[in-house]
């Protein structure tokens, strides 16, 4: 890192000892768990195979930074907490960034990662995803029985007068809104959208395609749509019909489902006015709206408690109890707007502050690159261990943000970690693991 030692600040003795801080320590970095976080990055490959598909559109004889580079700087800086192209104005410099991505002189600086983005097309966010994907698949090491695929959109507020800029009324704002999908904590598509669209805008097709993929490599695999009312589109609905898809979906509520469940409601208001209680049942029936070709299942939770009557719908092909697919299928689609939360604001996906549309696409998905290297870390290497729940921030915290010093020679690097750090049991052992596979 930059030497800037020249200057000194003194601050209040202690024990009649003067304390003195500056900035003449040499080469010591605050990044000292980027070596784990690029040693995951090789064991899976990911963006090696991500910077192998993007397009070189420098003379090659004046490159100094390849793409594999520059992928791995922007992709390790979100993971480490530096959501702006700024900060790498000095963390080119950082001995410990150039050594994860195998350099010992200058990174790329600000600009240059600057135009990087700046060169992203739509070819590349499709290749991105393809990649993603395809990880998702190798994660895997026997058929799943098994995936639920949750779809939720949500806002993204923009940064000035950007390209796709509208008003959205329901967040009150600006903004874009993006479309993410889950399965269980593996993120599988981050796609930038404008706001001025349906909120279900283009589900049908990713849906369409990540089923497709997913039953090349497994045939039989029982995949499950899942998605709040927003999504409740007949055309989804029949193509899920059509195509062996079980769904589980909100439904906006309306005259005809309340009329269903009234007698239900006023039992339920009555019990709750003799036991002063909170009161809940459940219910199902058969429904079709005017738009669709047939009845499907509608499953209502009637509720009473002191705010007044709570009152929700779902729609589902689903066979089963009605409580049970409520409460422990429909409801666990909430643990996704945990991991929405992990990707905008602990891995700053909103930080879209390009003007084209293309590079910003590209800044969600290098944060979702981001947030994929810390999952699978979590999942493959910190099962049984106190960080096994832990969220991208923690483990941020607990095993990359840790101060090293760096020395380097002609025949080795040493990275010399603070031997009061808390957890370096637990650092030592993830490293022995890692080489072990």
């Amino acid at each position: 890192m930059t030497k800037c030692n020249g200057r000194t600040i003194e601050i209040p003795a202690q024990k009649g000892r003067k304390i003195e801080i500056n900035f003449g320590g040499g080469s010591i970095s605050s990044d000292g768990g980027i070596l784990l976080l690029n040693q995951i990055d090789k064991k899976l490959g990911l963006t090696q195979k991500i910077s192998r598909h993007l397009k070189e559109y420098r003379d090659p004889t004046k490159v100094q930074h390849s793409l594999l580079q520059m992928v791995r700087q922007r992709v390790y800086g979100i993971a480490l907490g530096y959501e702006d192209l700024n900060d790498h104005s000095n963390l080119r410099l950082d001995p410990a960034f150039q050594t994860s991505v195998s350099k010992d002189t200058a990174l790329a600086s600000s600009s240059t990662l600057c135009r990087f983005e700046n060169k992203a097309k739509r070819s590349d966010a499709v290749m991105i995803h393809q990649e993603i994907v395809e990880q998702f698949i190798t994660s895997f090491k026997s058929p799943p029985k098994e995936l639920i695929l949750d779809f939720d959109a949500t806002d993204d507020l923009i940064h000035g007068e950007q390209m796709g800029r509208f008003f959205h009324g329901y967040y009150g704002n600006y903004c874009f809104l993006p479309l993410y999908v889950f399965c269980g904590s593996q993120l599988l598509v981050s796609y930038l959208r404008p706001s001025n669209i349906d909120g279900a805008k283009h589900t049908w097709a990713i849906l369409s395609l990540l089923v497709k993929r997913m039953r090349q490599t497994w045939p039989n695999v029982k995949i499950i749509f899942r998605g709040d009312s927003g999504f409740c589109r007949h055309r989804m609905l029949s193509w899920c019909d059509r195509h062996n898809v079980s769904y589980i979906l909100g439904i906006p509520k309306n005259k005809r489902l309340e009329k269903q469940i009234l007698s239900l409601q006023e039992k339920v208001q009555e019990e709750f006015v003799r036991t002063e209680t909170k009161q809940k049942e459940f219910t199902s029936f058969q429904y079709a709206a005017q738009s669709w070709s047939h009845e499907r299942r509608i499953i209502a939770k009637v509720e009473e408690n002191s705010l007044g009557s709570n009152i929700r719908f779902i729609v589902t092909n689903l066979q089963g109890d009605s409580q049970d697919l409520y409460d422990h299928l429909y409801c666990a689609r909430g643990d996704m707007e945990n991991r929405i939360k992990e990707v905008q604001l602990n891995l700053f996906a909103d930080r879209t502050s390009c003007h084209e549309w293309w590079p910003n696409q590209m800044r969600v998905l290098l944060s979702s690159v981001a947030y994929i290297l810390l999952e699978r870390l979590k999942s493959l290497m910190l099962q049984g261990t106190e960080l096994a729940k832990a969220q991208a921030g923690t483990i941020r915290l607990k095993l990359l943000k840790i101060g090293v010093v760096i020395m380097r020679n002609t025949r080795r690097i040493r990275f010399s970690l603070s031997e009061h750090y808390p957890l370096k049991d637990l650092f030592f052992a993830l490293f022995e693991k890692l080489q072990a596979t």
